[in-house]
């Protein structure tokens, strides 16, 4: 019946049509007018697979064990339910923290409470966020006449507790996101001390872009009876995506980057490193090379890390070179170029690394750029995959290098622990290096 109103009458039943469709869709999962209200207000029309499927569910008050790719929507998936939750059941009197969202970045951490700002304004609901890096000093002081919502990183929330700046005593709800790169980073210890400081009785919210043996153990420890919900199949990438390699000798890879960029004339390209140094000496080549570029990690203070991030969305910057810690939680709508300079060495990163490109239905390019000692590492890709990777030759970049007898090896997911860990020392000196890299990684 639409089709045949829609050929009689194209121009005002399309218009009529698109709001019908943007406004049931929403409706349809059971959000309040308020949410519909400023769904409308941020330009979104219809829900997304993950969301479709994550909403009505919490909002049943159901636990949720959810996989979704970067830039399904995910975030959205859980922020609305939630809010909804709380605006229904909202007592008077002080605000108690009854909504805890914790994330394994600082930069995933401020993006999740952009969503429940822009969500929540029409509900009288106060929220803020928490993480390392910065003057600890505004975040007690926001918590002080109480809030709602809380999101944070594991460290810097367990040192506020200590300082018992807030409590999670009345925590309703609990969400893990980016649950797997909370467990690479080493935060299950802090998760567990965080879980205990809750009511045994709330409803628990798991989301991870992949889904691993590690995560499902953690979900059984965590979640009652929970629902499963997969917005795609586990580890796959976004269909929008175009996949191209490179086989390029390491040397030859900056040049190479360099011609990829400048030839195709590209204005927004996010390019992923293993190691901080070779994030800072890339950026500095590229802009030796008149190609703006700025480089985050996690040794950038959180001042840098933001001024970069905004160049690179404004447009001032035309390469961001990030490390997989720092680019987690970076949301930048319609990025068109994504670029491996150096192959993850944990397969399931590279489904996070391409998922920044192709984002909400738009396309996108990922490139990697592969050196014959990470042959291995594309090997393991292709089998999380279940496709292959066909890698090119360009005429003037035809490696010729042979194997290096200290290759990198293929890591596990556990590999940030073992990479942190040191060797036993029976001296002070060892135990006073290990207190310090814990005390570095509880200040995230």
């Amino acid at each position: 019946m639409f089709k045949f109103y829609l050929q009689l009458l194209p121009n005002k039943i399309t218009l009529l049509l698109w709001y019908t469709n943007y406004y049931m869709s929403f409706k349809s999962l059971g959000l309040i007018p308020e949410l519909l209200k400023a769904v409308k207000k941020q330009g979104y029309t219809t829900p997304s697979p993950i969301q479709e499927k994550a909403i009505p569910r919490v909002l049943e008050r159901k636990d949720v064990l959810a996989s979704a790719q970067t830039g399904t929507g995910k975030t959205a998936g859980f922020t609305l339910p939630i809010l909804q939750i709380l605006h229904q059941t909202k007592k008077e009197g002080r605000r108690p923290v009854r909504a805890l969202v914790l994330t394994p970045t600082r930069e995933l951490a401020a993006q999740v409470h952009k969503n429940v700002v822009d969500y929540s304004q029409y509900l009288n609901i106060k929220s803020t966020v928490i993480f390392g890096g910065v003057n600890a000093k505004p975040q007690i002081k926001s918590l002080k006449y109480g809030v709602d919502v809380v999101v944070a990183t594991p460290g810097r929330l367990l040192d506020l507790i200590d300082q018992r700046a807030l409590s999670l005593k009345r925590v309703d709800i609990l969400v893990l996101d980016e649950a797997d790169r909370m467990l690479d980073m080493g935060f299950l210890r802090d998760i567990k001390k965080i879980i205990a400081l809750m009511p045994k009785r709330r409803q628990n919210l798991l989301f991870s872009a992949t889904f691993s043996k590690e995560i499902k153990k953690l979900a059984e420890g965590i979640l009652y009876r929970p629902v499963l919900v997969e917005a795609a199949p586990e580890n796959s990438t976004a269909e929008m995506v175009e996949q191209k390699a490179y086989r390029v000798d390491k040397a030859n890879k900056i040049e190479f980057t360099i011609k990829l960029i400048s030839d195709g004339n590209w204005k927004q390209v996010l390019i992923f490193t293993r190691t901080k140094h070779r994030a800072n000496r890339l950026s500095e080549k590229l802009v030796k090379a008149g190609i703006s570029s700025a480089a985050i990690h996690g040794n950038k203070s959180q001042g840098a890390r933001t001024k970069a991030l905004s160049g690179f969305k404004s447009g001032a910057v035309r390469v961001l070179v990030a490390t997989d810690i720092a680019a987690r939680g970076l949301d930048i709508p319609l990025l068109p170029h994504v670029i491996n300079f150096e192959l993850p060495n944990v397969p399931e990163d590279y489904v996070h690394r391409i998922g920044r490109t192709g984002r909400a239905g738009a396309s996108g390019e990922a490139i990697s750029l592969v050196d014959i000692d990470e042959v291995e590492y594309v090997k393991g890709i292709e089998k999380l995959l279940g496709q292959k990777l066909e890698a090119e030759v360009v005429e003037g970049f035809e490696p010729t290098a042979k194997p290096s007898e200290n290759k990198p090896k293929q890591n596990n997911r556990n590999r940030n622990k073992s990479r942190n860990s040191k060797p036993k020392n029976s001296n002070s000196g060892g135990s006073n290096k290990n207190r310090r890299n814990n005390n570095r990684r509880r200040r995230r």
